[in-house]
Order: structure tokens, then sequence, then C-alpha cells
């Protein structure tokens, strides 16, 4: 078995925005049940085409990437470890969501801001140690899509490349869109986030994700609070 921990940021599972979200995405928001029915107009089986791999991670903000434990580390370690990190740090003002393409892939966007940068590089750092190496075929696979030089410094020393200033606080709503359905999944998405976009996003918690296998959906399986004893 080759499991992996990620540690990222996603929204009480019972706002709004967990919910719409976990819909879009085609996984109940209470069970992770796979769901049917359309979606503001698209039909169900298209759209869980388009977000294929959205749906295997789950709705969230990566803040430290998918990674396999180092030898010695247990999930239990890592929780601890967590807990006693989040009490320590206080929740992070994002402002409003705004819906974008990044790269080809529809996702919720904040604005880049100096506190959300330092807590996401704190994260990286701290929990490191908890890393175990990436194999070889997968820093090969990593590093041949289009790394810049620094992308590539940061892959080797931290096991993913877009940490620090390369950083990017963003939520996956789609997989990469061709054009033909780029303007349509766009369009459908504004009108069923709309109830949420008008709302300040707070990063309020940390959650830990868990791969049972590799290849197997990603589930959410604890939260810690920021600022708050567990």
């Amino acid at each position: 078995m080759t499991e992996r921990f990620a540690i990222y940021y996603a929204p009480s599972a019972t706002s709004n925005l967990w919910e719409r979200a976990a819909t879009w995405l085609g996984r109940d928001a209470a069970n992770d049940e796979i769901l049917s029915g359309p979606v503001a107009g698209i039909d169900r089986d298209r759209l869980l085409n388009l977000t294929q791999s959205a749906n295997r991670y789950g709705f969230h903000a990566t803040i430290k990437a998918p990674m396999a434990l180092v030898d010695g580390a247990t999930e239990a370690d890592l929780r601890t470890a967590l807990a006693s990190f989040a009490v320590q740090h206080q929740p992070v003002a994002l402002g409003r969501p705004k819906l974008e393409s990044l790269g080809g892939f529809l996702a919720l966007l904040v604005e880049p801001n100096e506190a959300l940068q330092d807590f996401a590089a704190y994260v990286v750092e701290e929990f490191d140690s908890f890393r175990a190496p990436m194999s070889v075929k997968d820093r090969a696979a990593r590093a041949s899509r289009g790394l810049s030089e620094r992308q590539v410094e940061l892959l080797d020393a931290y096991g993913y490349p877009y940490v620090f200033e390369e950083f990017r606080f963003h939520m996956t709503l789609t997989d990469r869109l061709g054009e033909a359905d780029a303007a349509e999944i766009g369009r459908a998405a504004a009108t069923w986030f709309k109830p949420v976009l008008e709302d300040e996003l707070v990063l309020d918690r940390l959650s830990l994700f868990h791969e049972p296998d590799a290849g197997q959906p990603f589930r959410r399986i604890a939260d810690f609070k920021l600022g708050a004893a567990e």
C-alpha cells in the first residue's frame, strides 16, 4: 500500500461553499458518495468527465502537497503535530474568492497577500520532516512538466514546485478545459457558485486529507482549527 497525506485548506464541512463545491465535483458533502443529476444545466456524466482529477483530490487549496510519510512517522504523529501547530497560528483573511481560469483549470482564487504567503511557507517548512523522499520515477515525471529552474529547485528541496514565491492559493474546480468546454463550463460555474462568491473567505483551519492507496480518492479525515485548542 502506498498511502499519502496532504495538508490542505478546505472550508467548513457545513459551509455553503463546501456543499456547493462537493456537489459540483460529484461528491456528497457528508459522505463522499458519488452524486447523480445535472448541475447548473450541465449533464452530470459530462461534468464528471471534466472534473476527474479535481474529484479525486477533493475540494481544497493545497498548502502542503500530498506526501508519503517518512519511515518511522505515523498518521498519529502527523495529527499531533498539526494540532500543536494550529493552536499557535491565527486565521488568515483571504477576501472574496474569484472564479477564474488558472492555466486552463477553472478555480476559485484569492488576491495574494503577505500573511497568506508567510503562513503557507511556515506549513511547508514545518511539516517537511514528515515527507518521504520522492522516488526517481515521481521526480522525473514532475520535472518533465515544463518547470522553471527555480521550480525544479523547489521540487528537489520540498517535493513540490509551487511553494514559497511560486505558491498561488487556488481551489480547483475542473481539470484542464479545452476551448470548446471552457466558456460553457465557466458560465455554469458562475451560476452555481454565485451565492457564495460574495462571502469573505477565511483560512481558519488546516484539513488533513488521506489517499489510502495510489490513485484512490482523497478523503478529508480531520480538521485543525487555527488559534483554537483541539
